[in-house]
């Protein structure tokens, strides 16, 4: 199947499921971004999952390659704006045979590179379709709270399709986003850490922007953007000759990235195209590491206090119901791993001619730690790595504006408010 074939196929998305109480379908739009509606109490909102009329897909949709394009995959995806693909996707797979010897394993290790998307990490993926629902939803732009690669990737996905962009970041965000969301057009507000969400949501309140973050205190998540995400699994089967990985190691902070890798391998087996799924294993930074905590308590989701890590991508205080569903769905482990680890693991990848930030190392990171205490991985272990080194970088931010809190009105204004 070519690209232009696959692509030219309509999704066979029929509506949002909620998590909490799958009984529950909703329509496709509006995207639903507060929880499920009816099975979401105070404590939790439970976030809202796509779901397909897979009796009707032509399973030859997989005779295709693990090729760039997330568009190849319409019939699996939500409806895609047209003309948004930036070639997404089909990131290489990299045999790691003298990295596992040096970590100690002595199974097949392999490296799923997502620092190889356009703008270097998976985080497009998932904006491919928080992007596309903003589209087609009819929304005036995009806001996104992010210290990083997600706001770098909407803003992208934003220009591509032509909407402003707003994007939401803390003093301590890395520089070099500063610089990368200036030149790709966004619009950039700095505020305390605190003050991220609060201001998001003014945002939103005021402009009609369609936000591609999270606006709940578990991370509830945007319904379309795992979808995205999934296809890592896709490309993951095509390149290992249509069979799964015995694990996936995943550097885990809300749990999107988790969540749509672990129901993209659900989807292959439903389909019948495999009998089995992989283990999916979460890596957080040990100091918070919110998910492994919530799995130990047996509970929907875990708030912990905001300890210092250098994992910036993935330091994160509170986790996700998506985030256990993964690890329940296949039979999964929470695993963290220590800021020296990563540290450890981003020298040995850089060695290998792979330089990634240190958060794209977690997977790699908890899988040596886990060796070292005599746990057994099933191989072969795929450790997926998120994001280019380059973006840990210091870099020069003179003349990039932004706005502060106090001048949130004026940039209301040059947005347009919404009528």
């Amino acid at each position: 199947m070519t690209v232009s074939a696959a692509s030219q196929k309509a999704s066979l998305a029929i509506g949002q499921r909620s998590l909490g109480d799958p009984s529950q379908l909703f329509p496709l739009q509006p995207a639903l971004l507060m929880g499920c509606p009816v099975s979401s109490t105070a404590e939790m909102q439970y976030p809202l999952d796509i779901d397909y009329a897979y009796d009707k897909l032509d399973l030859s949709l997989f005779d295709q390659g693990a090729l760039a394009g997330l568009d190849r995959w319409a019939p699996l995806l939500p409806p895609l704006a047209p003309g948004i693909s930036l070639g997404e996707g089909g990131t290489p797979l990299i045999q790691a045979d003298k990295l596992a010897r040096e970590i100690g394993f002595d199974g097949e290790l392999l490296l799923k590179d997502e620092s190889r998307n356009p703008t270097w990490s998976h985080k497009d993926r998932l904006n491919l379709c928080t992007v596309s629902a903003a589209k087609l939803g009819g929304a005036r732009g995009i806001a996104a709270a992010s210290s990083g690669n997600h706001g770098a990737a909407a803003a992208a996905y934003a220009a591509r399709v032509g909407l402003p962009c707003v994007v939401v970041t803390s003093p301590g965000a890395q520089p070099a986003f500063r610089q990368f969301l200036h030149n790709l057009g966004a619009h950039l507000v700095i505020v305390p850490t605190e003050r991220r969400w609060p201001v998001l949501n003014r945002l939103i309140e005021q402009t009609g922007f369609f936000p591609v973050s999270n606006l709940t205190r578990y991370h509830t998540g945007n319904p379309f953007g795992p979808e995205g995400y999934k296809t890592i699994a896709y490309e993951l089967f095509l390149q290992l000759g249509r069979r799964v990985p015995g694990t996936v190691m995943i550097p885990t902070g809300y749990g999107e990235l988790l969540y749509g890798v672990a129901k993209g391998f659900a989807e292959l087996k439903r389909l019948g195209l495999t009998d089995r799924m992989p283990r999916i294993a979460s890596a957080e930074p040990e100091a918070r590491g919110p998910l492994a905590r919530a799995l130990r308590s047996n509970a929907a989701a875990m708030e912990v206090e905001a300890a210092p890590t250098i994992a910036a991508g993935i330091a994160c205080t509170v986790s996700s119901f998506r985030g256990v569903e993964a690890i329940r769905l296949s039979n999964g482990r929470a695993m963290t791993c220590s800021d020296d680890g990563l540290i450890d693991l981003r020298s040995k990848l850089a060695h290998m001619g792979l330089y990634q930030e240190l958060s794209g190392s977690a997977g790699l990171a908890a899988l040596q730690a886990g060796l070292r205490r005599g746990e057994r991985f099933e191989g072969p272990v795929v450790a997926i790595l998120t994001s280019s080194g380059l973006k840990d970088l210091r870099a020069e931010t003179d003349g990039v504006p932004f706005a502060d809190e106090a001048g949130l009105e004026a940039l209301i204004d040059q947005l347009g408010r919404k009528a």
